[in-house]
């Protein structure tokens, strides 16, 4: 009997965690289909786009002040995913940086993910970066440049390991996808 009173426990958690997230995913700015994430996560909602079929490992820090987060579909991220869209403008003479609130370009650039990305757990992925459709991004990676499109990317910083399939293998992949997934066309995102 308290086995089962355990699991039910388990099982009532479980969806008390899915009802919250089903709350909160209207907070983003644009968001798609079946998106699933720990509602301790840290989101700076109203500057975050996300696609369809996201899945946010717990310990999820995204923020950025004036710049968006975008996210494209089918993305996956393990657990203590950073990304940082933003930085402290340090060159104003005569005040300090906490109170300079002008914002530029290097400042506060946006994070784009496209489609089919997997970020490893504890990566952090700085402002003004793209990650190419595709691409997996090592555990514990730092993430400061863009990344291409069907690479493996690792270290601190991260730089290409290697292509995760060659030109012709990513033609017959995008041929394949289509022919897998016929109704995958692209939705549009619901907008705040």
């Amino acid at each position: 009997m308290i086995k089962i009173i355990g699991h039910l426990i388990i099982i009532l958690k479980k969806i008390k965690k899915r009802i919250v997230c089903w709350i909160l995913v209207f907070q983003f700015k644009k968001y798609g289909k079946n998106i699933i994430f720990d509602p301790s996560d840290f989101f700076s909602f109203k500057t975050i786009e996300l696609g369809s079929h996201v899945y946010i490992g717990p310990g999820a820090y995204f923020s950025t002040s004036h710049s968006i987060i975008k996210i494209g579909s089918k993305v996956m991220f393990g657990p203590n995913v950073s990304l940082l869209g933003g930085n402290h403008n340090i060159s104003i003479l005569g005040k300090y940086m906490i109170d300079i609130e002008i914002k530029t370009e290097e400042t506060d650039a946006p994070i784009i993910l496209e489609d089919d990305v997997w970020i490893g757990s504890g990566v952090t992925i700085l402002k003004g970066v793209t990650i190419g459709e595709g691409s997996v991004i090592a555990a514990n990676s730092l993430v400061n440049k863009d990344v291409e499109s069907y690479s493996i990317y690792a270290g601190i910083p991260a730089k290409k390991i290697k292509d995760r399939f060659t030109k012709q293998e990513i033609i017959e992949h995008k041929k394949l996808l289509t022919k897998n997934y016929p109704n995958n066309t692209k939705k549009k995102s619901i907008e705040r």
